[in-house]
């Protein structure tokens, strides 16, 4: 485990390397949410709740997905692929520690520095802005809200791993990849809560990894679920992360039968 831990504190440094392009993309997630939060205020203005959120749910739900974006890369994150193409694969899979766990490792340390100088800044940015619903019960909903926030982050990790294991397969793995991202941002609950939907298209919705990483989290944000129904949406959010990772553990097996490095 120090090996990992190691490996999730130099990522953290690797982040912290590049203060000015975080600080453009605090901006740019800041601008954006400005931008996103004016219609959902229009919205609102000739009615008080549109399936289950009213006003203020409604735009700490808008500041709560853009702070959310970094933490599980939700648009990116190809430096697998990348090392697959270049042939350095080769030293990763010669490292004496689980390959899997290797990158997982690092995500998380990524995921960390973004916790703090993106996610918190966001949610402050949100508040002077516009205002935020913070959690009424905080003693039950901020430690239920960290464990959904890390599987979220494991359940995005996998797909993105597995999006990034198509470089083995594909000439041009970037395609592949783009569609993946697009599913992601369209079927997680980004764009517009999941409640918006007409109710069997929501039911299908929810039912898909996707939800797991932006629309379950700030479900339980906003404490939209509560007793039972809160455990027993994290415990979905547990077997969609827990499935993932098998899935990507056993495409990374897979892969390595058939990697071929030629060059350097």
């Amino acid at each position: 485990m120090r090996v990992y831990a190691e490996l999730a504190r130099r990522a953290w440094q690797r982040q912290r390397a590049y203060g000015n392009a975080n600080l453009a993309g605090l901006f740019t997630n800041s601008f954006f949410g400005y931008i996103r939060v004016v219609p959902l205020i229009a919205a609102f203005a000739s009615r008080p709740d549109i399936s289950g959120y009213d006003r203020d749910a409604a735009i700490t739900w808008n500041w709560l997905v853009q702070s959310l974006i970094t933490i599980v890369a939700l648009w990116g994150w190809w430096e697998v692929a990348l090392t697959i193409r270049s042939g350095e694969v080769a030293i990763d899979l010669a490292r004496p520690i689980h390959y899997l766990g290797y990158w997982l490792a690092r995500d998380v340390g990524r995921a960390a520095y973004s916790t703090v100088y993106r996610f918190i800044p966001i949610l402050i940015v949100g508040q002077l802005v516009s205002g935020l619903r913070w959690p009424e019960a905080p003693w039950l909903t901020w430690p239920a809200f960290l464990c959904s926030l890390i599987l979220a982050l494991f359940t995005s990790f996998a797909w993105r791993f597995l999006l990034n294991l198509g470089a083995f397969w594909l000439t041009d793995y970037r395609a592949i990849a783009s569609l993946g991202l697009v599913a992601t941002t369209f079927l997680s609950g980004f764009l517009v809560p999941l409640a918006f939907f007409p109710p069997a298209i929501r039911s299908i919705l929810e039912a898909l990894p996707f939800a797991a990483i932006i629309q379950t989290p700030a479900t339980v944000f906003l404490e939209r679920a509560e007793g039972m129904d809160l455990a027993l949406l994290l415990a979905e959010q547990l077997g969609w992360a827990i499935v993932m990772l098998g899935v990507a553990h056993w495409g990374a097996q897979v892969a390595m039968r058939r990697v071929t490095v030629q060059g350097g």
